[in-house]
């Protein structure tokens, strides 16, 4: 059954009859962060979200999409504060941050 002659005010009437309700999100950016710390980068990408029977769903189309490594950004200010609170060198402390990407588990983990 093909729907491409169907009109979109009908089509949305419905969808609506069917409890599916849909909303274009204006976004210039999409980041997907992956577990193994890399992130799909899509720009300038066309957003819709959907909700069907209490459930949101998320479409996301875009062209022009890159993959990045993220490497954790750890900041002098918490290697300076780990070393404070563990006595511990800043090559350890760096490692600790790097390991946990969570400065009290840092601390935690130095700790013991």
């Amino acid at each position: 059954m093909g729907l491409g002659g169907l009109n979109p005010k009908k089509m949305q009437g419905l969808m609506k009859k069917m409890g599916i309700s849909q909303q274009e999100i204006d976004a210039s950016k999409v980041i997907i962060e992956k577990p193994d710390n890399t992130k799909l980068i899509i720009n300038n990408p066309s957003v819709t979200k959907m909700t069907v029977q209490g459930q949101d769903m998320f479409q996301v189309q875009g062209d022009d999409i890159t993959q990045e490594s993220a490497e954790p950004e750890i900041s002098k200010e918490d290697i300076k504060t780990v070393m404070e609170k563990t006595g511990k060198s800043e090559k350890e402390a760096k490692s600790a941050l790097e390991d946990t990407n969570d400065l009290a588990e840092a601390i935690l983990k130095l700790s013991e």
